[in-house]
C-alpha cells in the first residue's frame, strides 16, 4: 500500500524557504521542518486508487488525514507533473524551493463556510504548500475572503506566515496540480476519497459551501450524493451567485453558492469583478449558521438567487 514519496538524493539543490529562511529541496521530503507539513517520514502513502480509499478515513481524524493527503502518490501523471515542475520552476521563483506534493486543506477544523476549489495551481500552492497560495487568484480570494470577515489578512503568503480562517476552510477537490489545470475523470474520482473524508469531519458545522468553477460546483454534488446526503431534481446549475439547498449527509441542510473561479481568465476580462466575488462569501457567511437553512431542498434559501443564473463556460483554474 505503501512506498516513501519522492526521495531526496542530495543532488537537488537546497533553496531557502521565503519565510523562514530554512535551505529544502524540491519537491520537499515530507517531515523535513517545512512550516505547516502535517506528514512525517513514517506517514503511510497511497500509490493507487485503492489504497487512496484504505488511507481515506475520516476516522483518522483530520491531522492525520492530511498528513496523507500530503503525500498521496497514487496518480503518476500527477506526481510526474508536480514534481517536474519543483524541479525546473518558473524563472520568477528560481530562487525558492518548491513544496511538489499535494495540497491539503487549510483552515479552521470547524468551520461555517467551506470553499471547494478544483486543484492546486502548478507554481502557486504546489510551490508554497497552502492551497490558494502564490497566485493572482490566491490574491483576490484572500482578500475577499477577509471582507467577509473569514480571514485575518488580506494576503497568503506562504505557509506559517500565521494567517488563519476563522470559521472558513478551503480545500481541493484534486488535491495534485494537474497539467493544464485539468485533472482527467480517472484522477478526478480517485482523488475523491480524500475530499469526501476531509468533508466527512467538517459536515457538523458547515452551513454554507462555495463553489469556486463549475468543476467544484459538480464535485460538491458528486460529494453529497455519495457520501449519503440529497441532490434535488433537476440537478442544480452552475453560475456565478447561484444557490441551491441540498441536504447534507447526516441530516441538516447545507446551502450550495456557485461563485466563477477567481482565475486571471475571469478576473482579467471582468467576468468576475472583485465586488462580485465579496458578494458571494459575504452571503456565504450570512447563510452560514445551519439552523438559517429551511426550505425544501433544491430551492434557494429565502433572499438567494435561484440554481438557473446564466452559467460559466469555463469558471475554472488552479488553487
Amino acid at each position: 500500500m505503501t512506498t516513501p514519496s519522492a526521495p531526496d538524493d542530495g543532488r537537488t539543490p537546497r533553496l531557502p524557504h521565503p519565510g523562514t529562511g530554512r535551505p529544502f529541496p524540491s519537491p520537499v521530503p515530507p517531515g523535513t521542518g517545512w512550516p505547516d507539513d502535517p506528514a512525517d517520514a513514517t506517514t503511510p502513502v497511497a500509490v493507487d486508487a485503492a489504497s487512496v480509499v484504505g488511507l481515506a478515513d475520516p476516522g483518522a481524524g483530520l491531522a492525520e488525514l492530511s498528513a496523507r493527503v500530503s503525500v498521496c502518490r497514487a496518480c503518476p501523471r500527477l506526481v510526474g507533473w508536480r514534481e517536474q515542475v519543483a524541479v525546473e520552476k518558473r524563472r520568477a521563483f528560481a530562487a525558492e524551493p518548491y513544496w511538489g506534493r499535494p495540497s491539503t486543506g487549510f483552515g479552521d477544523p470547524q468551520p461555517r463556510v467551506l470553499v471547494v476549489g478544483l486543484a492546486p495551481a502548478a507554481n502557486g500552492a504546489n510551490r508554497t504548500g497552502r492551497v490558494f497560495t502564490g497566485d493572482r487568484s490566491g490574491e483576490w480570494l484572500f482578500e475577499a475572503l477577509h471582507a467577509a470577515g473569514l480571514a485575518t489578512s488580506s494576503e497568503s503568503r506562504h505557509a506559517g506566515d500565521g494567517l488563519t480562517l476563522p470559521g472558513a476552510r478551503i480545500v481541493p477537490a484534486v488535491r495534485c496540480a494537474p497539467p493544464g489545470n485539468a485533472p482527467t475523470p480517472a484522477e478526478r474520482d480517485t482523488c475523491a476519497p480524500w475530499l469526501r473524508a476531509e468533508a466527512t469531519l467538517v459536515w457538523p458545522t458547515v452551513g454554507s459551501v462555495v463553489a469556486l468553477g463549475r468543476f467544484a460546483w459538480d464535485a460538491v454534488l458528486r460529494l453529497v450524493r455519495d457520501s449519503g446526503g440529497t441532490v434535488p431534481r433537476p440537478v442544480p446549475r452552475f453560475g456565478h451567485a447561484a444557490e441551491s439547498v441540498l441536504a447534507r449527509p447526516g441530516g441538516g441542510r447545507v446551502v450550495l453558492v456557485g461563485s466563477f473561479h477567481p482565475s486571471q481568465q475571469n478576473t482579467f476580462t471582468g467576468r468576475l469583478t472583485m465586488p462580485m466575488l465579496m458578494a458571494v462569501l459575504r452571503r456565504a457567511a450570512a447563510l452560514a449558521t445551519p439552523d438559517r437553512v429551511r426550505g425544501p431542498v433544491g430551492d434557494p434559501p429565502a433572499g438567494g438567487a435561484s440554481s438557473g443564473p446564466p452559467t460559466d463556460p469555463e469558471g475554472s483554474g488552479g488553487t
